[in-house]
Protein backbone atom coordinates (compact mmCIF):
# COMPACT_ATOMS: atom_id res chain seq x y z
CA UNK A 1 0.00 0.00 0.00
CA UNK A 2 1.57 3.35 -0.83
CA UNK A 3 0.07 6.73 0.26
CA UNK A 4 0.95 9.58 -2.39
CA UNK A 5 3.57 7.89 -4.09
CA UNK A 6 5.32 6.64 -0.91
CA UNK A 7 5.11 2.97 0.60
CA UNK A 8 3.32 2.46 4.10
CA UNK A 9 5.58 0.07 5.13
CA UNK A 10 8.74 -2.26 3.99
CA UNK A 11 8.66 -6.04 4.30
CA UNK A 12 11.34 -7.45 5.80
CA UNK A 13 12.91 -10.85 4.77
CA UNK A 14 14.34 -13.89 5.77
CA UNK A 15 17.48 -14.33 3.57
CA UNK A 16 17.78 -18.33 4.26
CA UNK A 17 14.14 -18.58 2.51
CA UNK A 18 12.96 -15.53 1.32
CA UNK A 19 9.50 -15.55 2.71
CA UNK A 20 8.40 -11.97 4.37
CA UNK A 21 9.08 -11.92 7.88
CA UNK A 22 6.94 -8.83 9.28
CA UNK A 23 6.56 -5.34 7.80
CA UNK A 24 7.75 -2.15 9.60
CA UNK A 25 6.60 1.35 8.97
CA UNK A 26 8.69 3.14 5.88
CA UNK A 27 9.61 6.72 7.38
CA UNK A 28 10.74 9.58 5.82
CA UNK A 29 11.40 13.10 6.49
CA UNK A 30 8.58 14.30 9.07
CA UNK A 31 9.43 11.20 11.32
CA UNK A 32 12.90 11.82 10.96
CA UNK A 33 12.32 15.99 12.31
CA UNK A 34 10.41 14.53 14.99
CA UNK A 35 12.68 12.00 16.53
CA UNK A 36 15.69 14.51 16.21
CA UNK A 37 13.11 16.59 18.10
CA UNK A 38 12.65 14.00 20.43
CA UNK A 39 16.08 13.78 21.24
CA UNK A 40 16.64 17.32 21.58
CA UNK A 41 14.21 17.65 24.14
CA UNK A 42 15.03 15.02 26.25
CA UNK A 43 18.52 15.85 26.00
CA UNK A 44 18.25 18.42 28.16
CA UNK A 45 17.28 16.13 31.36
CA UNK A 46 19.14 13.39 30.51
CA UNK A 47 22.71 15.34 29.99
CA UNK A 48 21.81 16.65 33.60
CA UNK A 49 21.67 12.97 35.47
CA UNK A 50 24.85 12.32 36.91
CA UNK A 51 27.35 9.75 35.40
CA UNK A 52 26.32 7.31 38.14
CA UNK A 53 22.63 7.58 37.63
CA UNK A 54 23.23 6.87 33.63
CA UNK A 55 25.54 4.42 34.45
CA UNK A 56 23.33 2.39 36.48
CA UNK A 57 20.65 2.47 34.11
CA UNK A 58 22.65 1.33 31.39
CA UNK A 59 23.89 -1.57 34.02
CA UNK A 60 19.93 -2.23 33.72
CA UNK A 61 19.67 -2.69 29.98
CA UNK A 62 23.54 -4.32 29.73
CA UNK A 63 21.61 -7.27 32.17
CA UNK A 64 18.01 -7.14 30.19
CA UNK A 65 20.05 -7.62 26.73
CA UNK A 66 22.03 -10.68 28.48
CA UNK A 67 18.49 -11.85 29.64
CA UNK A 68 16.99 -11.61 26.34
CA UNK A 69 20.04 -13.51 24.42
CA UNK A 70 18.31 -16.23 22.91
CA UNK A 71 15.32 -14.30 21.54
CA UNK A 72 17.58 -11.48 20.05
CA UNK A 73 19.92 -14.47 19.14
CA UNK A 74 16.73 -15.52 16.79
CA UNK A 75 15.76 -12.66 15.61
CA UNK A 76 18.64 -11.85 14.07
CA UNK A 77 19.01 -14.95 12.82
CA UNK A 78 15.75 -14.52 11.19
CA UNK A 79 16.57 -11.28 9.31
CA UNK A 80 20.00 -11.23 9.06
CA UNK A 81 20.41 -15.32 8.19
CA UNK A 82 23.76 -16.05 10.32
CA UNK A 83 23.65 -19.36 11.80
CA UNK A 84 22.04 -18.75 15.53
CA UNK A 85 25.42 -19.50 17.64
CA UNK A 86 27.21 -16.54 15.39
CA UNK A 87 23.92 -14.58 16.41
CA UNK A 88 24.04 -15.19 20.34
CA UNK A 89 27.81 -14.64 20.00
CA UNK A 90 26.79 -11.08 18.31
CA UNK A 91 24.06 -10.49 21.51
CA UNK A 92 27.07 -11.15 23.81
CA UNK A 93 28.94 -8.96 21.89
CA UNK A 94 27.42 -6.08 21.77
CA UNK A 95 26.14 -6.44 25.55
CA UNK A 96 29.75 -6.08 26.52
CA UNK A 97 29.36 -2.46 25.02
CA UNK A 98 26.60 -1.15 27.44
CA UNK A 99 28.41 -3.00 30.60
CA UNK A 100 31.51 -1.57 29.32
CA UNK A 101 30.04 2.04 29.17
CA UNK A 102 27.92 2.18 32.19
CA UNK A 103 31.28 2.07 34.15
CA UNK A 104 32.91 4.71 31.67
CA UNK A 105 30.53 6.68 32.48
CA UNK A 106 32.14 7.90 35.31
CA UNK A 107 35.33 8.08 34.17
CA UNK A 108 34.67 11.22 32.11
CA UNK A 109 37.49 13.32 33.74
CA UNK A 110 38.37 16.71 33.07
CA UNK A 111 41.55 18.54 34.04
CA UNK A 112 43.30 21.11 36.13
CA UNK A 113 45.74 22.96 34.42
CA UNK A 114 48.57 25.00 35.53
CA UNK A 115 47.86 28.48 35.28
CA UNK A 116 50.81 30.92 33.92
CA UNK A 117 48.96 34.07 35.79
CA UNK A 118 49.27 33.84 39.81
CA UNK A 119 45.72 34.82 40.03
CA UNK A 120 43.91 32.92 37.28
CA UNK A 121 42.91 29.11 37.32
CA UNK A 122 42.05 26.78 34.53
CA UNK A 123 39.58 24.21 34.29
CA UNK A 124 39.01 21.58 31.51
CA UNK A 125 35.55 19.92 31.15
CA UNK A 126 33.99 17.13 28.74
CA UNK A 127 30.40 17.61 28.67
CA UNK A 128 27.92 15.71 25.83
CA UNK A 129 28.33 16.78 22.01
CA UNK A 130 24.42 16.77 22.29
CA UNK A 131 21.97 14.67 19.85
CA UNK A 132 23.98 11.97 17.85
CA UNK A 133 22.87 10.33 14.48
CA UNK A 134 23.54 6.79 14.39
CA UNK A 135 23.23 4.86 11.29
CA UNK A 136 23.96 1.20 11.08
CA UNK A 137 24.59 -1.94 8.80
CA UNK A 138 22.46 -4.97 8.38
CA UNK A 139 25.52 -7.38 9.42
CA UNK A 140 25.40 -7.08 12.73
CA UNK A 141 22.23 -5.52 13.47
CA UNK A 142 22.27 -4.99 17.27
CA UNK A 143 26.07 -5.11 18.20
CA UNK A 144 26.69 -2.05 15.32
CA UNK A 145 24.03 -0.50 17.82
CA UNK A 146 25.04 -0.91 21.23
CA UNK A 147 28.47 -0.03 19.96
CA UNK A 148 27.19 3.85 18.90
CA UNK A 149 25.17 4.13 21.37
CA UNK A 150 26.25 2.83 24.59
CA UNK A 151 29.47 5.51 24.00
CA UNK A 152 26.62 8.00 23.73
CA UNK A 153 24.38 7.72 26.20
CA UNK A 154 27.21 7.29 28.71
CA UNK A 155 28.56 11.04 28.21
CA UNK A 156 24.81 12.56 27.80
CA UNK A 157 24.54 12.49 24.42
CA UNK A 158 20.65 11.17 23.26
CA UNK A 159 20.26 9.17 20.04
CA UNK A 160 18.52 8.81 17.08
CA UNK A 161 19.18 5.09 15.02
CA UNK A 162 18.29 4.70 11.61
CA UNK A 163 19.11 0.79 11.22
CA UNK A 164 19.34 -0.66 8.02
CA UNK A 165 15.92 -1.41 6.37
CA UNK A 166 17.43 -4.90 5.75
CA UNK A 167 17.24 -5.62 9.53
CA UNK A 168 15.59 -3.21 11.35
CA UNK A 169 13.85 -5.82 14.13
CA UNK A 170 17.01 -6.23 16.30
CA UNK A 171 17.33 -2.43 16.44
CA UNK A 172 13.22 -2.41 18.00
CA UNK A 173 13.75 -5.23 20.25
CA UNK A 174 17.15 -3.40 21.69
CA UNK A 175 15.39 -0.10 22.29
CA UNK A 176 12.60 -1.72 23.68
CA UNK A 177 15.07 -3.35 26.49
CA UNK A 178 16.17 -0.09 26.89
CA UNK A 179 12.81 1.60 27.79
CA UNK A 180 12.30 -0.96 29.93
CA UNK A 181 15.72 -0.36 31.58
CA UNK A 182 14.47 2.96 32.63
CA UNK A 183 15.93 5.10 29.87
CA UNK A 184 13.48 7.73 29.32
CA UNK A 185 11.04 8.56 26.11
CA UNK A 186 13.36 10.45 23.57
CA UNK A 187 16.33 9.47 24.96
CA UNK A 188 16.67 6.78 22.17
CA UNK A 189 14.77 7.16 19.05
CA UNK A 190 14.34 4.53 15.90
CA UNK A 191 13.64 5.84 12.01
CA UNK A 192 13.69 3.70 9.52
CA UNK A 193 12.74 3.51 6.08
CA UNK A 194 13.63 6.01 3.83
CA UNK A 195 17.37 6.30 3.60
CA UNK A 196 18.06 9.22 1.57
CA UNK A 197 15.36 11.36 3.16
CA UNK A 198 16.18 10.16 7.29
CA UNK A 199 20.11 10.90 6.63
CA UNK A 200 19.57 13.93 4.56
CA UNK A 201 17.25 15.31 7.44
CA UNK A 202 19.94 13.88 9.94
CA UNK A 203 22.91 16.11 8.30
CA UNK A 204 20.84 19.18 7.47
CA UNK A 205 19.70 19.58 11.10
CA UNK A 206 21.17 21.61 13.45
CA UNK A 207 20.24 20.23 16.39
CA UNK A 208 21.65 17.33 15.19
CA UNK A 209 25.41 17.69 16.55
CA UNK A 210 27.21 14.12 15.80
CA UNK A 211 26.97 11.56 12.72
CA UNK A 212 28.14 8.09 13.62
CA UNK A 213 28.09 5.30 10.89
CA UNK A 214 29.14 1.99 9.99
CA UNK A 215 28.64 1.34 5.79
CA UNK A 216 30.28 1.69 2.78
CA UNK A 217 33.00 3.77 1.55
CA UNK A 218 31.06 5.18 -0.62
CA UNK A 219 28.26 6.49 1.27
CA UNK A 220 30.51 7.61 4.31
CA UNK A 221 32.10 10.17 2.18
CA UNK A 222 29.02 11.62 1.22
CA UNK A 223 27.71 11.71 5.03
CA UNK A 224 31.32 13.63 5.83
CA UNK A 225 30.69 16.01 3.06
CA UNK A 226 26.97 16.71 3.68
CA UNK A 227 28.05 17.22 7.76
CA UNK A 228 30.41 19.92 6.67
CA UNK A 229 27.65 22.25 5.74
CA UNK A 230 26.79 22.42 9.78
CA UNK A 231 30.11 21.33 10.74
CA UNK A 232 28.91 18.30 12.91
CA UNK A 233 31.44 16.24 14.21
CA UNK A 234 31.56 12.62 12.11
CA UNK A 235 32.87 9.40 12.92
CA UNK A 236 32.94 6.24 10.27
CA UNK A 237 33.69 3.11 9.98
CA UNK A 238 33.86 1.79 6.52
CA UNK A 239 34.64 -0.53 4.47
CA UNK A 240 38.18 -3.06 4.87
CA UNK A 241 40.27 -4.81 2.27
CA UNK A 242 42.04 -7.12 5.01
CA UNK A 243 45.24 -9.13 4.38
CA UNK A 244 45.67 -12.69 6.46
CA UNK A 245 49.89 -12.57 5.75
CA UNK A 246 51.08 -16.62 6.45
CA UNK A 247 54.53 -16.56 6.44
CA UNK A 248 56.96 -19.87 6.07
CA UNK A 249 57.52 -20.15 9.36
CA UNK A 250 54.28 -19.66 11.15
CA UNK A 251 51.92 -22.78 12.80
CA UNK A 252 50.41 -24.44 10.25
CA UNK A 253 47.34 -25.85 12.05
CA UNK A 254 47.11 -22.12 14.11
CA UNK A 255 47.10 -20.68 10.44
CA UNK A 256 44.71 -22.77 8.96
CA UNK A 257 42.21 -22.60 11.92
CA UNK A 258 42.37 -18.64 12.18
CA UNK A 259 42.10 -18.21 8.32
CA UNK A 260 38.96 -20.19 8.18
CA UNK A 261 37.40 -18.61 11.11
CA UNK A 262 38.28 -15.22 9.48
CA UNK A 263 37.13 -15.56 6.31
CA UNK A 264 34.10 -17.63 6.65
CA UNK A 265 32.52 -16.36 9.99
CA UNK A 266 29.44 -14.36 9.58
CA UNK A 267 29.61 -15.87 5.67
CA UNK A 268 32.70 -13.28 5.24
CA UNK A 269 29.82 -10.43 5.30
CA UNK A 270 32.12 -8.43 8.41
CA UNK A 271 34.61 -5.53 7.76
CA UNK A 272 37.28 -7.02 9.57
CA UNK A 273 36.61 -10.56 7.60
CA UNK A 274 39.88 -11.31 5.65
CA UNK A 275 39.50 -10.09 2.02
CA UNK A 276 43.30 -11.87 0.59
CA UNK A 277 45.05 -14.00 2.03
CA UNK A 278 48.94 -14.00 1.45
CA UNK A 279 51.20 -16.98 1.43
CA UNK A 280 54.52 -17.40 1.84
CA UNK A 281 55.84 -19.95 -0.98
CA UNK A 282 57.34 -22.08 1.26
CA UNK A 283 54.31 -22.98 3.21
CA UNK A 284 52.04 -22.38 0.23
CA UNK A 285 51.41 -26.36 -0.78
CA UNK A 286 51.02 -27.43 2.67
CA UNK A 287 48.80 -24.33 3.45
CA UNK A 288 46.50 -24.89 0.64
CA UNK A 289 45.92 -28.49 1.10
CA UNK A 290 44.91 -28.20 4.61
CA UNK A 291 42.88 -24.96 4.00
CA UNK A 292 40.74 -26.82 1.29
CA UNK A 293 40.45 -29.80 3.23
CA UNK A 294 38.82 -27.51 6.27
CA UNK A 295 36.73 -25.30 3.61
CA UNK A 296 35.07 -28.07 2.07
CA UNK A 297 34.07 -29.22 5.33
CA UNK A 298 32.07 -26.27 6.38
CA UNK A 299 28.51 -26.69 6.45
CA UNK A 300 26.14 -24.44 4.54
CA UNK A 301 22.19 -23.76 5.45
CA UNK A 302 19.30 -22.14 7.35
CA UNK A 303 20.77 -20.57 10.81
CA UNK A 304 18.59 -22.34 12.55
CA UNK A 305 19.71 -25.90 11.62
CA UNK A 306 22.02 -27.77 13.37
CA UNK A 307 26.02 -27.63 12.60
CA UNK A 308 25.18 -25.01 10.07
CA UNK A 309 28.84 -22.88 9.94
CA UNK A 310 27.32 -20.89 7.01
CA UNK A 311 24.21 -19.01 6.18
CA UNK A 312 23.11 -17.16 3.29
CA UNK A 313 24.09 -13.99 1.98
CA UNK A 314 21.92 -10.80 2.51
CA UNK A 315 20.07 -10.73 -0.65
CA UNK A 316 20.30 -11.23 -4.30
CA UNK A 317 22.69 -8.15 -4.97
CA UNK A 318 24.94 -9.50 -2.54
CA UNK A 319 25.41 -12.53 -4.44
CA UNK A 320 25.67 -11.20 -7.56
CA UNK A 321 28.61 -9.00 -6.85
CA UNK A 322 30.15 -12.15 -5.49
CA UNK A 323 29.83 -13.89 -8.70
CA UNK A 324 30.56 -10.95 -10.25
CA UNK A 325 33.99 -10.85 -8.53
CA UNK A 326 34.73 -14.24 -9.07
CA UNK A 327 34.05 -14.56 -12.68
CA UNK A 328 36.58 -11.68 -13.40
CA UNK A 329 39.17 -13.29 -11.37
CA UNK A 330 39.18 -16.17 -13.34
CA UNK A 331 39.07 -14.48 -16.73
CA UNK A 332 42.46 -12.96 -15.47
CA UNK A 333 43.51 -16.19 -14.51
CA UNK A 334 42.79 -17.02 -11.40
CA UNK A 335 41.63 -21.12 -10.92
CA UNK A 336 38.48 -22.32 -8.43
CA UNK A 337 40.48 -24.60 -6.20
CA UNK A 338 37.08 -24.81 -3.99
CA UNK A 339 33.17 -23.77 -4.24
CA UNK A 340 33.22 -21.04 -7.06
CA UNK A 341 29.67 -21.12 -7.97
CA UNK A 342 25.76 -20.82 -6.21
CA UNK A 343 24.96 -23.49 -3.57
CA UNK A 344 22.12 -25.83 -4.57
CA UNK A 345 20.30 -24.76 -1.51
CA UNK A 346 19.65 -22.05 -4.00
CA UNK A 347 18.39 -18.08 -3.11
CA UNK A 348 21.44 -16.46 -2.00
CA UNK A 349 23.29 -19.24 -0.46
CA UNK A 350 27.15 -19.17 -2.09
CA UNK A 351 29.91 -22.28 -1.86
CA UNK A 352 32.50 -21.45 0.47
CA UNK A 353 35.48 -20.85 -2.24
CA UNK A 354 38.96 -21.12 -2.33
CA UNK A 355 40.58 -19.00 -5.55
CA UNK A 356 44.18 -19.45 -6.33
CA UNK A 357 46.93 -17.64 -8.71
CA UNK A 358 45.32 -14.27 -7.76
CA UNK A 359 47.42 -11.48 -8.46
CA UNK A 360 46.78 -7.74 -6.41
CA UNK A 361 45.69 -6.10 -9.48
CA UNK A 362 42.55 -8.33 -9.65
CA UNK A 363 38.95 -6.94 -8.48
CA UNK A 364 38.68 -9.58 -6.17
CA UNK A 365 41.65 -8.56 -4.45
CA UNK A 366 40.93 -5.09 -4.65
CA UNK A 367 36.85 -4.36 -3.74
CA UNK A 368 36.00 -6.13 -0.53
CA UNK A 369 34.23 -8.78 -1.08
CA UNK A 370 31.54 -9.45 1.43
CA UNK A 371 31.06 -13.54 0.82
CA UNK A 372 32.98 -16.31 1.12
CA UNK A 373 35.55 -16.49 -1.41
CA UNK A 374 39.15 -16.63 -0.10
CA UNK A 375 41.68 -15.28 -2.67
CA UNK A 376 44.75 -16.79 -2.49
CA UNK A 377 47.94 -14.52 -3.64
CA UNK A 378 51.39 -16.38 -3.31
CA UNK A 379 54.48 -13.69 -1.77
CA UNK A 380 57.95 -14.28 -1.90
CA UNK A 381 59.58 -12.08 0.59
CA UNK A 382 58.59 -10.02 3.66
CA UNK A 383 58.70 -6.75 2.29
CA UNK A 384 56.75 -8.12 -0.93
CA UNK A 385 54.10 -9.21 1.48
CA UNK A 386 53.72 -5.97 3.32
CA UNK A 387 53.73 -4.20 -0.06
CA UNK A 388 50.69 -6.28 -1.27
CA UNK A 389 49.30 -5.50 1.90
CA UNK A 390 49.43 -2.02 2.28
CA UNK A 391 48.70 -1.49 -1.50
CA UNK A 392 45.41 -0.80 -0.90
CA UNK A 393 43.20 2.64 -0.25
CA UNK A 394 41.60 0.69 2.90
CA UNK A 395 43.47 0.40 6.58
CA UNK A 396 40.57 -1.53 8.78
CA UNK A 397 42.29 -4.58 9.86
CA UNK A 398 45.07 -7.00 9.20
CA UNK A 399 46.78 -10.18 10.08
CA UNK A 400 50.04 -11.90 9.97
CA UNK A 401 51.33 -15.43 11.53
CA UNK A 402 54.70 -16.04 12.31
CA UNK A 403 56.93 -17.96 15.27
CA UNK A 404 59.13 -15.03 14.73
CA UNK A 405 58.80 -11.87 17.57
CA UNK A 406 60.88 -9.54 15.91
CA UNK A 407 59.16 -10.49 12.45
CA UNK A 408 55.55 -9.97 14.20
CA UNK A 409 56.64 -6.68 15.30
CA UNK A 410 58.55 -5.33 12.23
CA UNK A 411 55.08 -5.96 9.78
CA UNK A 412 52.46 -5.29 12.66
CA UNK A 413 54.08 -1.46 12.55
CA UNK A 414 54.48 -1.53 8.75
CA UNK A 415 51.36 -2.24 8.30
CA UNK A 416 48.91 0.60 6.84
CA UNK A 417 46.14 -0.08 9.66
CA UNK A 418 44.33 0.29 12.50
CA UNK A 419 43.68 -3.39 13.74
CA UNK A 420 46.29 -6.02 13.78
CA UNK A 421 46.50 -9.28 14.16
CA UNK A 422 49.34 -11.28 15.69
CA UNK A 423 48.72 -15.30 14.88
CA UNK A 424 45.33 -14.15 15.65
CA UNK A 425 42.44 -14.27 12.76
CA UNK A 426 39.75 -11.72 14.32
CA UNK A 427 39.56 -9.52 16.95
CA UNK A 428 37.30 -6.87 18.02
CA UNK A 429 36.30 -6.19 22.07
CA UNK A 430 34.75 -3.73 23.94
CA UNK A 431 37.98 -2.48 25.85
CA UNK A 432 40.03 -2.54 22.33
CA UNK A 433 39.67 0.47 19.96
CA UNK A 434 37.79 -0.33 16.95
CA UNK A 435 38.64 1.78 13.58
CA UNK A 436 40.50 2.40 10.21
CA UNK A 437 43.28 4.31 8.47
CA UNK A 438 43.46 5.31 5.12
CA UNK A 439 39.67 5.21 3.44
CA UNK A 440 38.65 2.99 6.09
CA UNK A 441 37.42 5.45 8.68
CA UNK A 442 37.70 8.31 11.30
CA UNK A 443 37.47 8.00 15.16
CA UNK A 444 37.10 5.04 17.16
CA UNK A 445 34.24 2.83 18.60
CA UNK A 446 35.08 0.69 21.75
CA UNK A 447 37.49 1.20 24.49
CA UNK A 448 37.59 4.62 26.49
CA UNK A 449 38.30 6.21 22.92
CA UNK A 450 35.59 5.46 22.03
CA UNK A 451 33.62 8.03 24.08
CA UNK A 452 36.21 11.03 22.95
CA UNK A 453 33.52 11.60 19.48
CA UNK A 454 31.02 11.94 21.85
CA UNK A 455 32.27 14.78 23.94
CA UNK A 456 32.98 18.57 23.58
CA UNK A 457 35.90 20.03 25.84
CA UNK A 458 35.41 22.81 27.51
CA UNK A 459 38.20 25.34 29.12
CA UNK A 460 37.14 27.88 32.26
CA UNK A 461 39.16 30.45 33.32
CA UNK A 462 38.49 31.96 36.67
CA UNK A 463 39.81 35.03 37.05
CA UNK A 464 40.67 37.51 40.37
CA UNK A 465 41.87 34.46 42.22
CA UNK A 466 44.94 35.59 44.13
Amino acid sequence: MHMMGRPLSIKVYNPANGEVIASVPFMGEKETKDAISSAYDAFRDWSKLTAFDRSSRLHKWYNLLIEHKEELAQLITLEQGKPLNEAIGEVVYGASFIEFYAEEAKRVNGDILPSPMPDRRLFVLKQPVGVVGAITPWNFPLAMITRKVGPALACGCTVVIKPSELTPFSALAAAELAIQSGIPPGVLNVVMGDAPKIGNSLLESRQVRKITFTGSTAVGKKLMAGAAETVKKVSLELGGNAPFIIFDDADLEVAVKASLASKFLYTGQACICTNRLLVQEGIYDKFMNAFSNAVKSLKVGDGFSEGVAQGPLINEAAIHKVESLVQDAISKGAKVVVGGKRHSLGLTFYEPTIISDVKNEMLIARQEIFGPVAPVIRFKTEEEAIQIANDTDAGLAAYLFTNNIQRSWRVSEALEYGIVGVNEGLHAYEVAPFGGFKQSGLGREGSKYGLDDFLEIKCICMGNMG
